[in-house]
């Protein structure tokens, strides 16, 4: 079925919004498609529904998160949920063209929050690896986060049981990559105090 969208303030007709335009979060807002997609650049990048195994292992982190941030100012958010990356500080509808969707993000400073989600890059990002998710997913997502000056990115696969941690160095590159299975202990570096045993994220996988 054909849709309109908006593209630069015009309407155009098409089946879908095309990977031959590049698009801005105002397109964004304006589109009414029944699937998730995120936006790399200017460019879409459909989501694929999460698996038993993944809402799982989702769960199991928001629960422990969610406690310890208890009374304190950093917030957890899980998917889904729009965050803005704004490159170089342009904020604007129009001038923002990376809107993704962690899995579960954790924010502390509070003037990045209003009433449509996050304008700019959270302390923690944590992506869970779905069989639909490709290399090439992956290796956005670890590039962007790592341009916008995400603290610390956590990738999960649920089918190995690991969990893989990148923190942000003072170079601005991610560093670390230390992966941890059952049986370790992970110690968040963006959220003091944070820890979470690994093994309790797949005691139902």
């Amino acid at each position: 079925m054909h849709k309109i969208i908006a593209h630069n303030n015009e309407d155009i007709l098409v089946e879908e919004p095309s990977a031959n335009y590049s698009y801005t979060y105002a397109d964004y807002l304006q589109w009414k498609i029944e699937e998730r997609i995120e936006l790399f650049k200017g460019r879409i990048l459909k989501i694929s529904a999460p698996n038993r195994f993944h809402q799982q292992v989702s769960g199991a982190l928001y629960v422990n998160i969610h406690q310890f941030l208890k009374g304190k100012k950093c917030k957890i958010y899980a998917a889904p949920f729009d965050v803005r990356l704004p490159i170089q500080n342009k904020k604007k509808d129009y001038e923002v063209t990376t809107v993704v969707q962690p899995d579960i993000c954790v924010i502390c400073d509070e003037t990045k929050l209003d009433d449509r989600g996050c304008c700019g890059a959270p302390d923690l990002v944590i992506e869970i690896l779905s069989p639909g998710n490709s290399r090439k997913e992956v290796r956005l997502k670890y590039d962007i986060y790592e341009e916008v000056g995400v603290l610390e990115y956590w990738l999960v696969n649920p089918v190995e049981q690991n969990l893989v941690a990148y923190s942000l160095d003072n170079s601005g590159k991610f560093s670390g990559g230390k992966m941890y299975a059952s049986g370790d202990l992970i110690y968040a570096t963006s959220i003091e105090g944070l820890t979470i045993p690994i093994s309790e994220l797949f005691e139902n996988t």
